[in-house]
């Protein structure tokens, strides 16, 4: 496994604070539209993660010893009083305003999971794409607090979005021969992220989920 240093934090954290606004035009466009930014980091292309599929490690996913989410640190400050979770309120929204604890008090976001719009920030998760206990049991139990926090709150990789709390919530911990977001169109970024995020993160796949992965990409 690659080593993920503790220096590796704070760069995850300064990373995301380099994060390029929404431009005025776009929010203007998504306002005719009802179609606002969806921020999630560019993953890479389906030609590259098929090739980082390749070279992931198939094993049988592993709960020993049992996962624990408080192992995983998130929602630590980003910047002045903001947390993660406020930080991708927003990158992900448009018009996004904020109290002085940095809490959005309104905007307008799209789910890009299944397409539904908001005004409220409380009507949204911000989603681990590949899941806290996902990335347990395929070998982040090895990891040290540090490397878990870093994942946990990383805006580099396309690892966190802000999507209806509802569907975060019936996604739970499913990989994609499980659970897949029930808007066809966001599947090809979704799983193309999944596989940047698991082979950065050097985690391992089990045999249906490479089996799921592989199909939805040679859709890509």
């Amino acid at each position: 496994m690659k080593s993920i240093s503790l220096s590796f934090v704070l760069l995850s954290v300064l990373g995301l604070s380099l994060a390029a606004p929404v431009a005025e035009a776009d929010a203007d466009a998504g306002l005719e539209t009802g179609v606002f930014s969806r921020a999630l980091p560019t993953p890479i292309s389906a030609a590259t993660a098929r090739t980082y599929l390749s070279q992931l490690t198939v094993e049988a996913e592993s709960n020993s010893p049992a996962y624990d989410r408080d192992l995983f640190v998130h929602w630590i400050t980003i910047s002045g009083s903001c947390n993660t979770r406020e930080t991708v309120l927003k990158r992900d929204g448009t018009n996004v305003v904020t109290d002085t604890s940095c809490a959005a008090t309104s905007g307008n976001w799209v789910s890009p999971y299944d397409n539904v719009a908001t005004t409220l920030a409380s009507d949204l998760d911000i989603d681990h794409l590949v899941p806290l206990k996902e990335a347990w049991v395929s070998g982040a139990r090895t990891w040290t607090n540090a490397q878990r926090q870093a994942f946990a709150n990383d805006l580099t990789r396309p690892q966190l979005i802000a999507v209806t709390d509802s569907l975060n919530q019936a996604k739970g911990d499913q990989d994609p021969a499980e659970w897949m977001p029930p808007l066809a169109s966001y599947r090809c970024t979704y799983v193309r992220a999944w596989v940047q995020v698991k082979q950065y993160y050097n985690l391992s796949i089990d045999s249906a989920e490479k089996t799921a992965l592989t199909n939805y990409l040679a859709a890509c």
